[in-house]
């Protein structure tokens, strides 16, 4: 029980953290780019960055809900390819994680 707790406070925590980052970077979309003429513009280059590490973090916050999720239905750190458990030194680093580093590493 005192680890389901733990491990729901840590899910949390990174997702409130995701969260945070996933609002910080759709402020800066807001703002339009001075693109250069002729040449190469670091603000589109950064841009396109940070288009990609928003879809990133979009689907960091959802691979955190699904772990959420599996943890109110007791299905966490179970892995969902071989139904052996997901070890806690693996847990600790990918809380998120849905697979042991068995099937991780054949896959």
């Amino acid at each position: 029980m005192k680890d389901t707790r733990m491990m729901r406070t840590t899910l949390e925590h990174e997702l409130a953290e995701t969260r945070m980052r996933i609002a910080e970077l759709q402020e800066t979309f807001q703002e339009k780019p001075g693109y250069g003429l002729g040449r190469g513009s670091p603000e589109a280059t950064r841009r396109e960055v940070d288009r990609a590490l928003l879809q990133r973090l979009r689907e960091r916050a959802e691979s955190l809900e699904q772990a959420m999720l599996r943890l109110t239905e007791g299905s966490y750190g179970i892995c969902t390819q071989c139904g052996k458990p997901i070890r806690p030194e693996r847990l600790a680093v990918l809380p998120d994680t849905q697979v042991c580093i068995g099937c991780a590493q054949r896959n």
